[in-house]
């Protein structure tokens, strides 16, 4: 039986669902343990392998599958996904705080698994997995709290508490409701919170409709959306930590999303630092504010002929 055919039995017997053991659910687990052809299953080692320079690349070269570039998220949310979830594989266990989107992502088989595989084709397999099937609820567990560990928590102005996942952008976000609200949109309200992994995180959809904003196109709000009822003005906030300040182009996208939204409309780009906004600083629309997490307490305005507010 070939190294494929084996590998697609393999995670069969674990209880995947078909889609999890089809050709590339099987070259995928195959890379991750390290498994070429004339390989026994009792030498797989753990490795860390990123999507494209590691999975892919193992695939071509020794099983002679040579996937295209863009396929690189098919792998990500059909299979990897899903073998994080089954606890087949640890998501960023050498780094468990990356980012979502970071270009360093990377997949490496549990310790639990691993010692599964090797049993495979001997007299301990069975037992092996039976034992790893009962237990694997536990260690699910486990591992759903040592990745809530690592959330950042975010206090709103009322008092409940929402989780982002770690990362910097998501830290720049928690900064803006903590620390941006309260010194200058009078501690508004919460309309938006987006988030790198859960685009929607925190929506008040009866507060946006009633100002106008339409609630069933969220992609097209920016980061964080605050609303000073006192002034009734509305904050439109995107946290940069790699790319898309307020931009020309991005007024004029908002602008027409949110013709029905009458009151006024104040644009800020937020930075983590003084370093980060120098690189964007060329590429920020006339008329908006900066804001820096780094000093908290200042707003730069991108003009001299008035002070923030509405445009």
């Amino acid at each position: 039986m070939s190294k494929l055919l084996e590998a697609q039995e393999i995670l069969k017997t674990i209880g995947l669902p078909p889609a999890q053991y089809n050709e590339m659910s099987a070259l995928t687990f195959l890379a991750i343990c390290n498994i070429k052809e004339n390989d026994n299953w009792a030498n797989a080692t753990k490795q860390s392998l990123g999507v494209t320079k590691g999975i892919m690349i193992f695939v071509n070269e020794n099983y002679k599958k040579n996937y295209a570039p863009n396929t690189r998220e098919t792998f990500r949310r059909n299979v990897l996904h899903q073998f994080v979830q089954a606890r087949l594989v640890d998501y960023n266990p050498d780094n468990p705080n990356l980012p979502v989107n970071s270009p360093r992502a990377h997949y490496a088989i549990t310790n639990e698994f691993l010692e599964v595989v090797k049993t495979y084709k001997t007299k301990g397999w069975n037992n092996s997995v039976k034992k790893f099937i009962s237990i694997v609820g536990k260690l699910s567990e486990v591992y759903l709290k040592e990745r809530e560990l690592i959330q950042i928590p975010v206090k709103l102005a009322n008092g409940d508490i929402i989780k982002l996942s770690a990362g910097k952008h998501n830290e720049v976000q928690a900064a803006i409701v903590e620390q941006f609200a309260p010194r200058f949109a009078n501690g508004g309200t919460l309309l938006y919170l987006g988030d790198t992994a859960k685009k929607d995180l925190y929506v008040n959809e009866e507060k946006l409709k009633e100002l106008g904003i339409p609630i069933d196109q969220h992609s097209k709000l920016p980061d964080v959306v605050i609303f000073d009822s006192e002034r009734s003005w509305l904050f439109l906030i995107e946290a940069v930590t790699s790319h898309g300040p307020v931009s020309p182009k991005r007024i004029v996208e908002l602008e027409e999303f949110l013709k029905n939204c009458k009151i006024g409309k104040v644009y800020v780009t937020a930075f983590p630092d003084m370093s980060e906004f120098k690189k964007h600083s060329s590429n920020i629309a006339w008329d908006t504010e900066v804001w820096l997490m780094e000093v908290p307490d200042h707003m730069i305005h991108f003009n001299g002929d008035r002070f923030m507010g509405p445009r």
